[in-house]
């Protein structure tokens, strides 16, 4: 019988204390004051050093409608044939940084640049220039824009609030230099996803090699596809997510399903205490996740999180809908490490040599489940090296994690 995984109930941040503990006003009261800093000082505990390293921000205006107007494109995206996909992406300013035209693919990701002078916009599109329009995609580019700048300016406060507790306007200014932040609309498949695109492209006629195009959908046995993602820090400075959409579909129709296990299918290790925990938060929230960015230029008053996402076993026709926001520094930005504590720099290698035992679900780890993961991932300091820009130690990161001799596969 599968174990059921130990989960991580996130705090929850307020909006309108987001919004109070970012400006320069003063709480009305003595009791107002004392409660505000309570709340300040929870934030930097839960994002620092001994904290999960996230969080969640509730109470936002809009968020609701907008995640429930979004999210469901990722999947109607991801389905369509690369000729119609192409002109609806290409109307409204999205790229992608995934392989579209792979029928195996476990991830379809439409991304923009977004610039932090345009987050009053209207986003307007111009007329498509092509034959394909559908009524559902026409506030395709409006809908992302709006929830992406919304998502931008929760980054943005949260670093102000950082920035009061660790001194300075360090990470306010690193991500205001930056200019822009990238959105990804993310569709996470179901096997039943990759099912309707092979039959659609054999429809087609398009050639495919050892596809197996049988009346049922059979999940694979291969370890790695119990993830969607697998395990990595973000190395910017905050991530910005929505809770996910969870859709139950098959060839014909598709009917939301908000949360088939009670939590969001992200994991994190528990840096602490080597275990992995499964993350829950409230369906219409927004997660913030700190980045390696951030741990360096906050000299470890920060602490990145660790995690990946994980795939349902059974349910092979539950995909996964999410809107994510990377909130980096501008590629100059240099790093100055001599002020970090360095055992946090070293820890990752530190620690998948000397841990024995985590726990996965609620009991032990008798298979090393926390070694196996630090393994996978790259420690920091061989990845940023003091001096260095961000663009410098982005491509340091990409090619550890994904170059030829890699950790991980590129996928």
């Amino acid at each position: 019988m599968e174990e059921k995984p130990e989960i991580l109930q996130l705090y929850e941040l307020q909006y309108s204390d987001l919004i109070l503990l970012s400006s320069n006003k003063s709480p009305p009261s003595k009791e107002e004051i004392r409660r505000i800093e309570s709340v300040s000082e929870t934030v930097m505990q839960t994002l620092g050093p001994i904290g999960p390293g996230l969080l969640s921000i509730v109470g936002v205006p809009k968020a609701s409608i907008l995640r429930q107007t979004l999210l469901p494109l990722a999947r109607k995206l991801s389905l369509l044939n690369n000729d119609d996909r192409k002109l609806v992406l290409k109307e409204h300013n999205l790229g992608s940084d995934v392989p579209l035209k792979d029928l195996d693919r476990i991830v379809s990701s439409f991304a923009m640049q977004m610039k932090y002078e345009q987050r009053t916009s209207d986003g307007v599109n111009k007329k498509m220039e092509g034959k394909f329009e559908d009524e559902e995609f026409k506030n395709l580019g409006s809908l992302f824009k709006e929830l992406g700048f919304c998502m931008m300016e929760l980054g943005l406060c949260l670093a102000q609030i950082c920035d009061k507790v660790i001194g300075g306007h360090e990470l306010e200014q690193s991500l205001l230099q930056s200019g822009t932040a990238k959105g990804r609309l993310i569709h996470y498949h179901s096997p039943v996803d990759n099912f309707v695109i092979k039959e659609a492209a054999k429809r087609k006629g398009r050639r495919i090699s050892e596809v197996n195009l049988g009346n049922e959908v059979k999940l694979c046995d291969d370890k790695k596809l119990d993830l969607w993602q697998q395990w990595h820090y973000d190395y910017g400075i905050f991530t910005v997510l929505t809770v996910p959409m969870f859709m139950l579909s098959n060839a014909n129709n598709e009917l939301e399903f908000e949360n088939p296990s009670d939590h969001t299918y992200l994991q994190i290790l528990d840096p602490e205490k080597n275990r992995v925990l499964m993350v829950k938060a409230s369906m219409e929230g927004f997660i913030v996740q700190v980045g390696e960015s951030a741990d360096a230029l906050s000299k470890g008053k920060l602490r990145a999180t660790l995690h990946c996402v994980c795939r349902p076993k059974k349910m092979k026709n539950l995909s996964r809908e999410t809107f994510v926001v990377f909130l980096q520094p501008a590629w100059g930005k240099t790093f100055h490490l001599s002020d970090h504590p360095m055992e946090r720099l070293t820890s990752s290698s530190q620690d998948s040599e000397s841990c024995t035992e985590g726990t996965h679900g609620a009991g032990k780890d008798s298979n090393g489940l926390t070694q196996n993961i630090l393994q996978l991932v790259p420690p920091l300091h061989s990845r940023l090296k003091d001096g260095m820009t961000f663009a410098e130690f982005s491509r340091e990161t990409t090619k550890q994690y994904y170059g030829s001799s890699g950790l991980q596969p590129n996928r």
